[in-house]
């Protein structure tokens, strides 16, 4: 993994317009998100060419969820871009056939344990068993890590539960800009991009983040 704990995201509508922010921020970004929103406008090309042309490292976040032998083949297929990190979701299953399509690749799997917008109305309605957000982020990371997951996305408020019961693990997690201890990396997006000066956005969050 990338030693630089900020992951901009580039949450805009296309490859084009994400080159332009890459532009923007020059060298004080080193590591960028690429979302599935972004998928149909050139996701995937413009993940290619910050890697290949710019020297930037990429978190291409699928969240991909299948049965286990699609997933291996859609992982095996994405694994060739490069990438340095891919998501799934967090089912052991989805993990375990992730792992096998990144064999031999540099590609790290992360998996999604519960996703930041997600509140108990929400799981109550996808018949997620009870408990907290942060229990259920916990606990999931844990099975993910189990399957065998290089790391896993978690939301911010269950960074602090999820270092508790898996002290070693890859922490990953999305906040507006505010630094939070104990993650390992911090996705941030139209906090650094959109402000007044990016750069400076960037290298501030960069120190913060030590």
């Amino acid at each position: 993994m990338p030693r630089e704990k900020l992951i901009v995201s580039l949450d805009v509508s296309d490859a084009l317009a994400g080159l332009a922010v890459a532009e923007r921020l020059g060298d004080a970004v080193t590591f960028y998100r690429v979302g599935l929103g972004m998928l149909t406008g050139g996701g995937l090309a413009l993940a290619n060419e910050l890697r290949q042309e710019h020297g930037k490292c990429i978190l291409l976040d699928m969240k991909l969820f299948d049965r286990p032998a699609a997933i291996e083949a859609a992982v095996q297929g994405l694994a060739q871009f490069e990438v340095e990190c891919l998501t799934v979701h967090g089912d052991p299953h989805v993990v375990a056939a992730a792992m096998a399509g990144a064999r031999g690749t540099a590609t790290r799997i992360l998996a999604v344990t519960v996703l930041a917008d997600l509140d108990r109305t929400a799981l109550d309605a996808c018949l997620v068993a009870g408990g907290s957000v942060t229990e259920i982020a916990a606990e999931r990371a844990v099975r993910a890590l189990e399957a065998g997951a290089d790391g896993v996305v978690v939301p911010q408020e269950a960074v602090a539960a999820v270092r508790a019961r898996a002290a070693d693990a890859l922490i990953v997690t999305e906040s507006g800009g505010d630094p939070v201890a104990s993650a390992d990396h911090l996705i941030v997006g139209r906090a650094v991009w959109g402000a007044s000066d990016p750069r400076q956005a960037a290298r501030d969050l960069v120190a913060a983040l030590g």
